[in-house]
């Protein structure tokens, strides 16, 4: 539970889903909480394009620091993430998550009026978080 409060709090205080995922277990892996924050800056919102969930890509980044020595490992953990956050949500594309196409203007609109980043946006986070746990 420490691991989904942390990854919400840091997406709360201002950071992108990716980075509030990949820092949340960055300092267990041997990464700085700074550093992680760093790398996952341009994966927020599906690389900005409405492409895979940035809290998934910030989850895979953690996961390829746990088993990225081992390619094999690294494919079936990927998988089996991507399948079970699927399940669980829906999909992991962000703009078939978000329901709409944030790489327009009227998808950002869209997605700022009903307060998606702040209302779902989280959601995703806590669970590519909780699914990340099982697999650390």
């Amino acid at each position: 539970m420490k691991n989904i409060e942390n990854a919400i709090q840091l997406f709360e205080n201002g950071y992108v889903c990716s980075q509030a995922v990949f820092a949340t277990f960055s300092q267990d892996l041997g990464l700085s909480e700074e550093q992680a924050l760093n790398i996952g800056a341009c994966f927020g919102s599906g690389m900005r394009k409405g492409e895979v969930c940035g809290a998934c890509t910030g989850a895979l980044m953690a996961l390829g620091l746990k088993y990225g020595e081992s390619k094999s490992k690294s494919n079936e953990v990927c998988e089996k993430f991507l399948d079970e956050f699927e399940k669980e949500n829906g999909s992991y594309i962000c703009r078939d998550l978000l329901n709409c196409d944030i790489r327009t203007e009227e998808g950002i609109k869209y997605a700022l009026d009903n307060n998606l980043f702040k209302e779902f946006c989280p959601k995703m986070v806590e669970s590519a978080t909780k699914i990340t746990e099982n697999y650390l």
